[in-house]
């Protein structure tokens, strides 16, 4: 079975990954004079974005020029554009954006999202050189569904396959999402409906990533409904 996901399914693809810190650690901060974020605000969430303006500048240039060298891109087929706390790295075969911002649970520390996503040529993948300028950045694999799906089904046709299957499904009262096991795939598979979310314990590519969503559809064909999901 094919290791991406079908055109006919799905709308958006993006892997996602992400690391972060204490906000006192980033450069822009100066003990003595500035106080760690309470709350996550608009003031907050501009001072952030000063903050952290030259470690953004930095990383996203330093990887402007791996991708550049690692893809042998040409000038006008690669652009960079920073505007802190973000920064779009524009390829013509992909995009690939960073983006600072506070942790809603604990905002004196920061959070940096790295996604891939439009992806012009699928296969890109699979080569060594893409590979290689991504490999161990993400932990999440995520697409949007072109027919979303209703959760209660979901969950009923998992419940309904024999337990020998190996599936299982966790989900909170009012069925607002779902959270699926899968036997072999080390990630939890997490469907709110509109969208299905693989989630992995540590940082792969995007090679390894899709893989991993193979083997969610192989189990998924124990049902002929489930496999409709992702047919």
């Amino acid at each position: 079975m094919p290791a991406e996901p079908p055109p006919s399914v799905v709308t958006a693809l993006s892997f996602v990954g992400r690391d972060g810190g204490a906000v006192k650690t980033l450069r822009g901060f100066q003990k003595g004079r500035h106080t760690l974020p309470t709350a996550v605000t608009p003031a907050t969430t501009a001072f952030l974005a000063k903050l952290c303006e030259a470690e953004l500048a930095e990383r996203a240039e330093s990887f402007f020029q791996h991708v550049r060298d690692a893809l042998a891109y040409k000038r006008r087929e690669l652009s960079l554009a920073i505007a802190s706390p973000t920064a779009v790295l524009t390829a013509k075969d992909f995009t690939f954006e960073l983006a600072y911002a506070l942790e809603a649970a604990d905002p004196a520390r920061y959070l940096v999202t790295q996604t891939l996503r439009d992806l012009r040529r699928p296969a890109l993948v699979r080569e060594p050189p893409f590979d290689g300028v991504f490999t161990g950045l993400f932990t999440e694999l995520a697409f949007g569904l072109k027919k979303s799906v209703r959760i209660e089904a979901v969950i009923d046709l998992v419940e309904a396959l024999d337990a020998d299957a190996g599936l299982a499904v966790a989900y909170p009262s009012d069925c607002r999402d779902c959270t699926l096991t899968v036997p072999g795939v080390d990630a939890a598979v997490r469907c709110t409906g509109p969208t299905l979310e693989l989630v992995f314990p540590t940082a792969g590519s995007p090679a390894e990533l899709l893989d991993g969503f193979a083997a969610v559809r192989a189990a998924f064909a124990l049902s002929p409904e489930l496999a409709a999901l992702l047919a």
